[in-house]
């Protein structure tokens, strides 16, 4: 290795354009075992080089090959996709997004998900982002702490699609447009709350709607997320009168519609999409509603 590299991140040597020429690559390689630094195999992409460090990229290393899209059902787990670096998942409602140590008996898609990786000795799951409990749709796991990091930031910088169904009382007016809110969480209530806002407590929420379909009682949104507050969608509904069909905790004051029958909050996560951590690709994912959220469409386009 040249004497001028020494200090250099391991990713970035790699990418110079007399190696790898470019950065995803460079992490690709790195991601599947195929860099060897003094004959030692590195995974860490951010790895600082010495002076006299031998770096070999091992191209055709057995196993090393990307995995192809595998969709499909495969025990409790509905697999959108899934390759090396990620695994994107349609989560049933009723099934936690990750295991709570208060709802020991509720089963979670991370624990899932684990199970399914354990018997050919892949990696454990990494948590990226999550959804609620009685929410259905897409959620994306990392498979390695490299790809989660990158994805997290993805999030931090509110760059993924995260786009919602909601059916809700009401009918929103105007039909469309931007929900802004400084909410705090209730740790003794576990809820979301509005706030001042000024409150240095509080934070941000933005969601922007449009109603997709209209019925006697209620409306079908699409709700994008702007920022991913926990409960987002839920208590900004709310705070404008238009409580999700369903939902049993952001429910205080008066409803003048007599109750719509649904056994969860009627809330489903249709559509994702964020850049593959390793090779920077927009990937999008859509999940349609499941049946029992098709069934209430159904029964309220009768009414």
């Amino acid at each position: 290795m040249p004497a001028a590299a020494a200090g250099v991140r391991l990713d970035k040597f790699l990418a110079d354009a007399d190696r790898l020429a470019s950065r995803a690559r460079a992490f690709a390689a790195i991601d599947r075992g195929k860099v060897y630094v003094n004959d030692a195999s590195v995974t860490a992409p951010a790895t600082r080089l010495a002076t006299g460090d031998r770096v070999r990229v091992w191209i055709d290393k057995p196993g090393s090959a990307k995995r192809p899209l595998r969709p499909g059902v495969r025990g409790d787990l509905d697999i959108v996709y899934e390759d090396e670096a990620l695994i994107v998942i349609n989560k049933p409602a009723g099934v936690l997004t990750v295991p709570l140590e208060r709802k020991r008996d509720v089963p979670s898609v991370f624990d899932q998900v684990e199970h399914y990786l354990r018997p050919s000795g892949r990696r454990r799951p990494q948590v990226v982002h999550r959804i609620d409990q009685d929410t259905s749709g897409l959620v994306a796991f990392a498979k390695d702490l490299a790809s989660q990091e990158r994805l997290k930031v993805q999030f931090k910088r509110r760059e993924p699609e995260r786009v919602y169904w909601a059916v809700v009382y009401g009918h929103p007016d105007p039909p469309s447009g931007t929900w802004r809110d400084r909410l705090v969480w209730d740790t003794t209530a576990l809820i979301q709350k509005a706030t001042h806002p000024r409150d240095p407590q509080g934070t941000d929420a933005i969601s922007l709607y449009v109603t997709l379909e209209t019925f006697v009682e209620a409306s079908l949104l699409e709700v994008r997320l702007e920022t991913g507050r926990r409960n987002q969608i839920r208590i900004q509904a709310r705070l404008r009168g238009h409580t999700l069909v369903g939902e049993e905790r952001y429910t205080y004051g008066p409803e003048t519609l007599r109750p719509i029958a649904f056994g969860r909050h009627a809330l489903h996560a249709r559509r994702l999409a964020f850049r593959h951590p390793i090779d920077d690709r927009l990937l999008t994912f859509e999940a349609a509603p499941p049946p029992d959220f098709a069934d209430l469409l159904t029964r309220l386009r009768r009414r």
